[in-house]
């Protein structure tokens, strides 16, 4: 079939399987570009299909040469209907780490339950023994709870006042104003829920009762702090209080883990154009402006390059991880630049529909928009018929 683009709002209905192919394989080009890294042997990725995921899993593998295990929640093609992109990213890493002689497989189901963590916890015990390095990287907006039964679904709402601001359709190029209602308790109670720590630590705790984590080993979980523009809507908002909750885990779990001296470490990470991202009012904006203004001090990072620097520059250096005042690893350092953020506020004050073209970086928001689902890449035929019927190595076999 000829695959193209069928857009409803921030997603993509469609993913295109060798768009995807291409996004790995540029992906794993640029790490390999940047030489070894001594670092994790054998590792778990929890959340490893897309975004951050996924670049945590081909730094792992084609920097490090790590065997990988990587979990996932990703809908398989059926015929006249594509899969996710991130089953798609995965079907991909998976034939380049064979290609390459490195170990990869992947577990496709609810990372929340209980069932797949046992799952995962099996393939370990048979294949690896046990992991060195664990990353939490999962975004998901509900979760099932898998001791209460319980479905929980986050909600992205400003605590205490309404919230207003300017936002993009980054679709039309559109500025306007977004108005928000604030959060109640509830909101607040279950944002935590899916998107804090408790998940993480469930997950360490299971891998360290079973055996299989090695000793020295360290996790690793992403965040997000961001400018004041964004801060009453993302970091003071119900978001931020999962991610605080989030933070405040690392500590626990280091605490839980000492007797196998496993580590645990949240990594603050720059913004970039994620599906979670398009959907938050004002981010859109924000990396507009953001993008227009690190590409002009030639700072510009994407998931891949932020993650190849996070390994090879923070987490396996040689030398002690370095961590802010309140333990996090800064990998956000360009993006909180004063100079950045100074220009981005001086910008963000006079976007309008008219001018963001030009002082913003829509054009590179959206180009970056359509490669999450294997669109836009050059050396692909997007007019050619391709297959949607491709799937994962290790789950289809």
């Amino acid at each position: 079939m000829i695959i193209e683009p069928r857009m409803r709002g921030f997603i993509c209905l469609t993913a295109h399987p060798d768009g995807c192919a291409k996004n790995v394989k540029n992906q794993i080009d640029y790490v390999k570009s940047k030489g070894k890294i001594d670092g994790a042997k054998k590792v778990l990725v929890i959340g490893a299909s897309t975004g951050f995921g996924l670049a945590s899993r081909i730094t792992s593998a084609f920097g490090c040469d790590a065997a990988t295990i990587g979990v996932f929640f990703e809908k398989e093609p059926s015929e006249g209907k594509t899969a996710t992109p991130g089953y798609y990213n995965s079907a991909a890493f998976e034939m380049e780490a064979e290609k390459a002689g490195l170990y990869a497989k992947s577990i496709n189901g609810d990372a929340f339950s209980n069932e797949i963590k046992q799952q995962t916890i099996d393939i370990i015990k048979k294949d690896l023994g046990q992991v060195d390095l664990v990353i939490y990287s999962l975004a998901s907006p509900v979760r099932m709870h898998p001791v209460t039964g319980v479905l929980h679904r986050s909600t992205l709402k400003p605590i205490g006042a309404k919230f207003s601001n300017k936002t993009v359709d980054f679709h039309t190029g559109n500025v306007s104003e977004v108005s928000i209602e604030p959060a109640n308790q509830d909101d607040i109670d279950n944002t935590v829920v899916v998107m804090g720590g408790e998940d993480w630590s469930m997950w360490m705790n299971a891998l360290k009762d079973a055996g299989v984590l090695a000793n020295d080993a360290m996790t690793l979980a992403y965040s997000y702090i961001g400018p004041e523009v964004t801060e009453a809507v993302y970091r003071k908002g119900t978001i931020g209080r999962a991610k605080d909750h989030l933070e405040a885990t690392a500590f626990e779990i280091t605490k839980q883990l000492e007797s196998v001296n496993c580590k645990a470490y949240v990594s603050v990470n720059k913004a970039l154009v994620t599906q979670a991202s398009s959907a938050i009012p004002v981010i859109p904006l924000y990396i507009s402006l953001l993008y227009k203004t690190m590409k002009s001090e030639g700072i510009h990072e994407g998931c891949i390059e932020q993650m190849q620097r996070l390994y090879s520059d923070r987490l396996y250096s040689g030398n002690a991880i370095p961590t802010d005042e309140k333990g996090r690893i800064r990998i956000d350092d360009w993006e909180m630049r004063d100079d950045v953020q100074e220009q981005v506020a001086k910008l963000w004050k006079v976007a309008t529909t008219e001018n963001l073209s030009e002082i913003g970086d829509l054009a590179g928001y959206k180009k970056d928009f359509d490669s999450l689902f294997g669109f836009g890449f050059e050396g692909v035929n997007y007019q050619e018929d391709t297959s949607e019927m491709v799937f994962i190595p290790s789950i289809s076999k």
